[in-house]
């Protein structure tokens, strides 16, 4: 994303209005389901009618995807400057997702209930300049860094793994980006279902199974 310019008066005044309605979702939500959540509520926190809400967030459900979208953005602007790479890489991601995961369980279930219960596949809610400099104010040129999705975030790192031979007897991507999709969101619903104590070690502990698998060319079948 080029900068064009600084953000008018008025992208800056709706890209806080978004950051609002995500953090007042986040905060209503805490650790209930987001399906109990009601655009009222939301509303009624932020201060704005739902003839507004419903202009910036065409559904409700819609705050999920601008939450992941915003996850990544973040793990972006980390990656820029701490240039995590391949196995290591995966690593970082994992520990970032089982951190926020604890933080916010409501968010992440209620994404995966959403995604099931989509027919189509779900595009990544856009995130503007304004939005990105309202978060970074003070990272010159914060509009050009790339927001990639999980799924790119996971494939970049696994093609470095494989460069690297750090991953052996296979360079499949698409197949290693499933696996570690099945990994984070079952350990998620493992997570929440069985009642994990310590989220992190679970999500530790699965992720470090397949990624020494795929170091060692024991998972030679993808």
């Amino acid at each position: 994303m080029k900068n064009s310019g600084p953000a008018t008066i008025r992208e800056n005044k709706a890209a806080t209005l978004k950051v609002s309605i995500l953090q007042s979702t986040i905060e209503l939500i805490g650790k209930k389901s987001f399906d109990k959540i009601h655009v009222n509520q939301i509303c009624e926190v932020v201060g704005i009618s739902k003839v507004t809400f419903f202009k910036y967030f065409p559904q409700k459900e819609d705050i999920l995807l601008y939450y992941l979208r915003v996850w990544c953005f973040h793990r972006c602007v980390e990656l820029s400057a701490e240039h995590k790479k391949g196995i290591e890489g995966i690593r970082y991601l994992f520990e970032k997702l089982s951190i926020s995961y604890e933080r916010n369980p409501g968010m992440f279930l209620g994404l995966i209930s959403y995604l099931n219960r989509s027919d189509m596949p779900i595009r990544p809610f856009p995130l503007k300049r304004a939005e990105r400099e309202l978060f970074y104010p003070d990272i010159e040129k914060i509009s050009e860094i790339d927001t990639l999705s999980l799924d790119q975030l996971f494939e970049n790192f696994l093609l470095e793994a494989i460069f690297a031979k750090e991953i052996t007897r296979t360079s499949n991507t698409k197949q290693l980006v499933l696996l570690l999709n099945s990994i984070l969101y079952g350990t998620i619903m493992t997570v929440h279902l069985q009642q994990v104590e310590y989220p992190a070690r679970l999500f530790k502990q699965n992720v470090n199974t397949l990624l020494d698998a795929l170091r060692f060319g024991e998972l030679s079948y993808v």
